[in-house]
């Protein structure tokens, strides 16, 4: 749990941080050019998801934010991987870091609009909490696939508990049957 939390923090962190920058140096519709027109600085103010999705659904998707945060803290309560915690705590500081305009920003509380500012190419505006989102998701995917548990062990491994249960195999001969072998 202190590394998810850790991981969060400096995630949240960064995304303040660059986001103050961003809104106090980049005017919108002014993009800074940092490698030709491939990666640019560019502020848009997102009402809506990744990809500008739900756009009318700004208190919906602070809901949604609210129930990620819930969920990364309730499992990261029983983690033993440190691989799970470095995902969750990625989705974690994103999570935070977009509620946190979503609460504080104009239009309002609930209403906010998160601050998006990193154009590369042809993919859409985003900033450093929407990354930390998306890296966290991915790797908790290949850590699924891959059969790393959230608890430590591996997908093929036996449950140290069952163990107990699966490694001693019940005695089902009875004496008539160690009678009839004697006999024979």
């Amino acid at each position: 749990m202190r590394l998810l939390i850790a991981i969060a923090v400096v995630v949240l962190g960064l995304d303040l941080a660059t986001k103050i920058a961003v809104v106090r140096f980049v005017e919108p519709g002014k993009p800074i050019r940092i490698v030709g027109d491939v990666v640019t600085l560019n502020l848009i103010r997102n009402p809506g998801a990744a990809f500008s999705m739900a756009t009318g659904m700004t208190w919906l998707l602070t809901l949604v934010a609210i129930g990620v945060v819930i969920g990364v803290i309730k499992i990261g309560r029983t983690l033993r991987s440190p691989w799970w915690a470095l995902g969750l705590g990625l989705v974690l500081g994103g999570a935070l870091g977009n509620l946190i305009d979503r609460i504080f920003r104009a239009p309002g509380p609930l209403q906010g609009h998160v601050v998006d500012f990193v154009s590369v190419g042809w993919w859409p505006v985003f900033n450093v909490a929407d990354s930390a989102i998306v890296c966290g998701a991915v790797l908790l995917v290949a850590l699924t696939l891959f059969g790393f548990n959230p608890d430590g062990t591996r997908g093929t491994e036996p449950d140290p508990d069952d163990s107990a249960d699966t490694n001693t195999a019940p005695d089902t001969t009875t004496s008539s049957d160690t009678n009839t072998e004697e006999n024979s």
